[in-house]
């Protein structure tokens, strides 16, 4: 019997493109997660593809005999039951980079969107008072030489760091994994400690995985260390960053603003005071999803099952589990 490959369906995956490119050999079964036509499909399946949930647990992986493998469409796997599948000795693993240039790009966007006031400009215009109301008291900046802190220097923070040295920034970074002064050369980045970061960047961008070390680093206390001139840039998870101590420094200008795709609660609810604040540009956590990516995180995702069908190791296998 060919090895199944059961993929979640989802508004964000082109199923097209999946079945175009699934390999031969294999048997594909796309369905929504819980339906079921995916029901009656699990028990068969070797490989499980799509993102996180947190109904895939104990009991779930019970109901999949066959499994081998959970492979992730997405970079994040917060919303995995990392417990549930170590004790089902099923590897977990994210989409290898795929996304990486989709955030990287979409991280820089939101530093110009920011420091250009782009959503207070195209509003000004629209509404009929081309340069807004009192044109002098505007300020917008360049990105040339400003000082960016990555913190977070794994596949999008090091694509990151690319761009930003295009636009002739001075990029330093923090990870709990520093890389070689080889690398940082290649790079162009320097190593600082969070605190450093903090206190000397006009713009901080993160690019973290969410972990229980990592929930809330950005409070209120790091916070008040950032320039009242700084921006904050998030593209990775919302809960790392408090967002009631964050919205409290850009309404008090601890901050000068923020860029953010993500949010404690998605979708946020609708009286969240962020959608009030002049200072912020927020996206509804699409920096990863690109149409040009679709086959990068299916080709990674099919890869990786037959890795495991041949008998080897896969790639990717998210931290926790390695």
């Amino acid at each position: 019997m060919a090895p199944r490959i059961l993929m979640m369906e989802s508004p964000l995956s082109d199923i097209p493109t999946a079945r175009e490119i699934a390999p031969p050999g294999m048997e594909l079964v796309v369905a929504p997660f819980g339906s079921d036509a995916f029901k009656a499909a699990l028990p068969g399946a070797d490989f499980l593809v799509g993102f996180g949930n947190k109904a895939v647990d104990a009991g779930f992986y019970a109901g999949a005999p066959k499994l081998k493998l959970f492979q992730l469409l997405s970079a994040g796997y917060d919303t995995v039951d990392i417990e549930a599948a170590r004790g089902a000795g099923i590897p977990v693993c994210n989409n290898g980079g795929a996304n990486s240039t989709a955030v990287s790009e979409h991280a820089i966007m939101l530093m110009m969107a920011t420091c250009r006031r782009l959503v207070w400009q195209h509003e000004s215009v629209v509404s009929g008072r081309w340069r807004g109301n009192n044109p002098g008291s505007v300020k917008l900046f360049e990105l040339r030489d400003k000082v960016l802190g990555l913190v977070g220097l794994g596949a999008i923070g090091k694509k990151v760091a690319r761009l930003a040295n295009a636009f002739g920034m001075r990029v330093q970074y923090y990870d709990i994994k520093r890389v070689s002064e080889a690398e940082e050369d290649a790079l162009d980045v320097r190593f600082r400690l969070l605190n450093e970061i903090l206190r000397s960047s006009d713009i901080v961008s993160l690019h973290v995985p969410l972990t229980p070390a990592s929930r809330h680093m950005i409070g209120a206390q790091a916070l008040a260390m950032m320039k009242p001139t700084a921006y904050l840039v998030n593209t990775c998870r919302g809960p790392v960053v408090d967002e009631q101590a964050l919205i409290a420094a850009l309404d008090g200008g601890v901050i000068a603003g923020a860029g953010l795709d993500v949010f404690d609660q998605e979708p946020p609810p609708a009286d969240n005071p962020l959608f009030k604040m002049p200072n912020v540009v927020l996206t509804p956590h699409y920096a990863g999803p690109t149409w040009d990516n679709q086959p990068a995180r299916f080709r990674n995702a099919f890869d990786n099952c037959q890795r495991v069908a041949r008998g080897e190791a896969p790639l990717w296998v998210i931290p926790e589990l390695q």
